[in-house]
């Protein structure tokens, strides 16, 4: 379990905190998405999430960040990369640098573990083959396109097989088929046990992976609570967050006489 309690947050030389009292708990294999307007505070939040603010980054931290019972206050930053990461929208923040090919850049995260040769090999294989990159893997990765980098990024978290996983934005730079492939990859890994928190643009995605949604805005949480109920809220809209087109077309038909319980059974039957 992943827990914020009571968080606010301040970056280094700022006067005023970008955080407000921050409660947000994610429990093994529950996958919560993050949404909100521009600068409402998403990629800080991720940041804090993740430990790397303060821990790597700086600023001042109110409140307490718990990872599975444990405060990540003081911890190394190698020590909580054993128990969460973070992925960002630019795949290059994540790219190693000294890797010659695509799976090497994979198998770095495993290997910085400490793993056997072996265990490093099969994660690095595996998640290979759940991304579908065995075209890329002798690939230089500096010679990717986005949306290969971008895939190459999460192939390297998912490698770690970490208890906690922070994406922020993890879809940005791919096209549907790519943004589908990794909605499958991020399902499978939850049933593993691993825990998401995942900031997004595309609601559409969000709505068919999560089971929990949170809006912020200002640096404060305004809706938290069950995907289907967050993303019907008109409130919604006035934050700048459009709502997934399953949403759009209940309200849409509703406003036209039909129940909307069953235009929901009817989307449910055709997507199934």
């Amino acid at each position: 379990m992943l827990q914020l309690s009571g968080v606010s947050y301040r970056y280094a030389g700022y006067s005023n905190e970008v955080l407000h009292d921050i409660d947000l708990r994610l429990d093994d294999g529950e996958i919560i998405g993050l949404v909100g307007p521009n600068e409402a505070g998403k990629s800080t939040l991720c940041l804090v999430a993740s430990g790397l603010a303060p821990a790597s980054i700086g600023g001042s931290l109110r409140g307490s960040l718990t990872l599975d019972g444990v405060p990540a206050a003081g911890l190394a930053t190698h020590k909580l990369a054993e128990r969460v990461v973070i992925g960002f929208q630019n795949p290059n923040t994540q790219r190693s640098g000294i890797a010659a090919t695509v799976f090497e850049e994979i198998a770095l995260g495993p290997m910085n573990l400490g793993l056997p040769v072996a265990e490093t090999v099969e994660r690095t294989r595996a998640a290979i083959a759940r991304l579908r990159l065995d075209d890329l893997i002798r690939r230089d990765p500096q010679r990717l396109s986005g949306g290969q980098a971008q895939l190459v990024g999460i192939a390297s978290l998912l490698a770690m097989q970490p208890r906690h996983v922070i994406l922020d934005e993890p879809t940005a730079q791919l096209d549907p088929a790519g943004t589908r492939l990794v909605g499958e990859a991020l399902r499978a890994l939850a049933t593993t046990g691993t825990s998401l928190l995942i900031a997004e643009h595309k609601t559409d995605l969000l709505d068919g992976l999560c089971s929990r949604i949170i809006a912020i805005d200002g640096g404060r949480i305004i809706l938290d609570g069950p995907t289907a109920t967050v993303f019907d809220d008109p409130r919604l809209a006035a934050l700048g967050v459009e709502p997934p087109a399953r949403a759009r077309l209940v309200r849409a038909l509703g406003n036209r006489g039909l129940e909307g319980s069953i235009v929901e059974d009817a989307i449910a039957g055709a997507a199934s």
